[in-house]
């Protein structure tokens, strides 16, 4: 079974909720001056292209299809997020972004599965839009950014959200949504190809310095983009770990909880995917796509064919064993 964890979909029902919102076009507006004018007028571009694919279930698995994809695993598109949003609102859509997926899934059963949306601005709302995602949607969890403004996810106003994540034993699936470095990253679009794996790094070192996957072992967490930079530099952190005496947390060093959580396959190059599995191990990597925006692959599953030096197995698992298993999906 080929399973692809990392897919999209847009839900016009959550993006109606926002349109002609004053906010949502300040919104809008910021991120362009962060992308650039080019890289704003490539994402008007890249949204013509892409856009059917997001919407329309048919071509979504023609493409699964020529892909060689079995199930995606579909989560709402990060533009909507919208964490300017306060909470009525932000429950709002993260409801209507739910539901859409979960029609969408509803669907094709055999071939789509699905996460909710969590708006992490207000932690609150963040553990409700869970629980609504998992106990009435019947969805697998949801989807966070990496960074909300004010806040990281191990910071201790999440503890409820995170326990209530072990409680269902959903997946949070970490997806970053710009960068908070601001406009040194507005030319050659780095706001998008070096933001984004900063923004999971700094996200997925917040949740093991903080201690989260101590007091909470039994968490199914998914980064995107294969982690960021983390899992290929942890060597400092565990220096800092031993030597900084300010750092009481976690109990072991920082490279060891590596290996509790779970990492897309969307580093693009073989030698790449090689050291992340080294690091990680083949169970924690899942095959990944971004499907259908440019900065993903049309080729998953070729680019785990030719990573050197694993086991059929390996190769097996990682483009859909571990995910199913995940998912509580049977396969042989």
């Amino acid at each position: 079974m080929t399973i692809d964890v990392h897919a999209h979909a847009i839900l016009t029902a959550a993006a109606a909720l926002v349109d002609g919102d004053p906010r949502a076009a300040a919104a809008r507006a910021e991120e362009a001056q962060l992308l650039g004018a080019p890289s704003a007028a490539q994402q008007v571009e890249l949204i013509k292209r892409v856009g059917p694919l997001l919407v329309d279930p048919e071509l979504r698995i023609a493409a699964m299809d020529e892909q060689g994809i079995e199930v995606q695993l579909v989560s709402p598109s990060p533009a909507h997020y919208n964490e300017w949003a306060p909470p009525e609102l932000a429950a709002q859509i993260a409801r209507a972004a739910g539901e859409g997926i979960a029609a969408l899934c509803e669907r094709y059963p055999q071939r789509l599965r699905g996460l909710g949306l969590a708006p992490t601005q207000h932690p609150a709302v963040a553990e409700q839009a869970l629980v609504e995602a998992v106990g009435e949607l019947g969805l697998h969890g949801v989807e966070v950014p990496a960074a909300t403004p004010g806040l990281e996810l191990g910071d201790e106003a999440y503890e409820g959200f995170w326990a209530r994540a072990a409680e269902l034993d959903a997946i949070v699936f970490i997806h970053p949504w710009g960068c908070s470095l601001g406009t040194r990253l507005n030319r050659h679009y780095l706001y998008n190809i070096v933001g984004n794996p900063t923004e999971t790094t700094v996200a997925l070192a917040h949740i093991i310095f903080s201690g989260l996957l101590d007091r909470h072992p039994s968490l199914r967490i998914i980064a995107a983009h294969g982690g960021g930079y983390l899992p290929f530099y942890p060597g400092r952190a565990d220096h800092g770990w031993k030597v900084r005496p300010e750092i009481t947390t976690p109990r072991e060093p920082p490279s060891a909880y590596l290996r509790r959580l779970y990492f897309d396959s969307l580093v693009y190059d073989p030698e790449q995917l090689a050291a992340l599995i080294a690091r990680v191990g083949s169970e924690h990597v899942l095959l990944g796509s971004d499907f259908p925006f440019d900065m993903g692959v049309d080729d998953p599953l070729e680019r785990v064919a030719a990573v050197p030096g694993i086991s059929d197995a390996e190769r097996a698992a990682i483009c859909g064993g571990n995910a199913a298993a995940l998912l509580g999906i049977e396969h042989s």
